[in-house]
């Protein structure tokens, strides 16, 4: 079975979609990191103790299909969260923070990236009932 790092080795970009598969995106290579991110704002809005974000250049990101079907909800003042207002799959942030990126949830890929998850952010936000078992540097806020 080939490894992430095998896979994407032949490939330049991974695509993914929503649930229902209005939505459909494509990514090209390379990202600039994937982190698993604690804060409450993502644990509310995906009911999940925590959700993996690649950050995306957005000059590599490519929506593919779904326009009309993807809904922007501002989540606060510097960011919002897209999501297919057909299934409510949330896909993607942005933030005036990262202006030049756009956040994908690694688990709407369809097929492996580029890189594995190298951190926990928000990890003083983390719920207390998931007991994590890797060794992956957990940061108060983001770095």
């Amino acid at each position: 079975m080939p490894t992430m790092r095998d896979s994407t080795l032949e490939s330049k970009s991974a695509s993914g979609h929503c649930l229902c598969g209005k939505v459909e995106f494509r990514v090209n290579f390379p990202t600039r990191w994937c982190a698993h991110c604690h804060c409450s704002m993502c644990q509310i809005a995906h009911g999940a103790a925590f959700v993996t974000w690649v950050g995306v250049p957005k000059d590599k990101f490519e929506l593919i299909s779904g326009e009309k079907r993807l809904s922007w909800y501002a989540s606060s003042e510097q960011a919002s969260r897209g999501y297919c207002n057909r299934c409510g799959t949330t896909l993607f942030f942005r933030s005036s923070r990262w202006g030049d990126e756009i956040h994908v949830t690694l688990a709407n890929f369809a097929h492996p990236i580029d890189r594995s998850p190298s951190a926990h952010v928000f990890f003083d936000s983390h719920v207390e009932w998931v007991k994590l078992g890797d060794d992956l540097v957990r940061y108060a806020e983001v770095p």
